[in-house]
């Protein structure tokens, strides 16, 4: 198998990551330097930065409630808090897509690297939902112009044409098919409107539910064989 997909069944990253920490010379085969693109077997003994790595632990997904404040981040000295501060959990487990700091939601984590890379992945299309509040009343063309897709000129990108129905005065729900940086709160000043609250809610059919802040629930067979499905896996 090769050292990527190899690291990706470990749960360590997805494949494209661990190729990225070959190149930096933070993987060893066998107690010499990982090089991109060889193959290992079950007899070989794989390092990531010191630690022994190893397949066949059973896949878990966990989906967490991350609270404000929180980064989304594996190691950040200068963060006050990481989402692996609040998850507590034998296995360990990275979370599939980002949620700005001062924003809050659902984040799905997984020991799968393939399944991360599948659910992050833009052309796959897989929907994203938020609750979205802004600094001043809601028009419906304000709405009307970000489902038509909104032209992002620090990006020089046009984004996809998106469901948005409008929830309140000043909140909307908005379902996205793609992953740019900060793509709400761009599309929103675009037409000089700020966002105030950011909330996902569900990414593809898994829901934040009942969840709280810092809480997290393990999903069961029948959702995670889903994702594998909905993901082509």
């Amino acid at each position: 198998m090769r050292l990527n997909k190899y690291l990706a069944h470990c749960g360590v990253c997805s494949r494209r990551d661990a190729d990225k920490l070959i190149e930096k010379g933070q993987v060893l085969v066998n107690g010499r330097t990982a090089l991109p693109g060889m193959a290992v077997g079950d007899g070989d003994e794989v390092l990531v930065s010191g630690r022994r790595v190893s397949p066949g632990q059973e896949t878990v997904v966990l989906a967490f409630y991350k609270p404000l404040g929180v980064t989304c981040t594996e190691k950040d000295r200068h963060a006050e808090r990481i989402v692996s501060d609040l998850v507590d959990y034998p296995v360990r487990v990275t979370y599939a897509g980002r949620l700005d700091k001062d924003s809050e939601g659902l984040l799905l984590l997984t020991n799968d690297g393939d399944l991360i890379q599948a659910m992050m992945k833009g052309a796959n299309r897989h929907e994203k939902e938020y609750l979205v509040r802004v600094n001043k009343e809601i028009t419906a063309e304000f709405l009307e112009k970000l489902a038509g897709g909104v032209y992002l000129e620090e990006l020089d990108i046009t984004t996809r044409e998106c469901q948005v129905e409008q929830v309140s005065r000043f909140t909307f729900r908005m379902v996205l098919t793609q992953g740019v940086n900060r793509q709400i709160k761009r599309m929103c000043r675009a037409y000089d409107y700020h966002v105030r609250a950011l909330k996902r809610v569900r990414v593809m059919h898994v829901t934040l539910g009942n969840l709280k802040p810092g809480e997290y629930r393990e999903l069961g067979g029948e959702d995670v064989e889903r994702l594998y499905r909905d993901c082509g896996l």
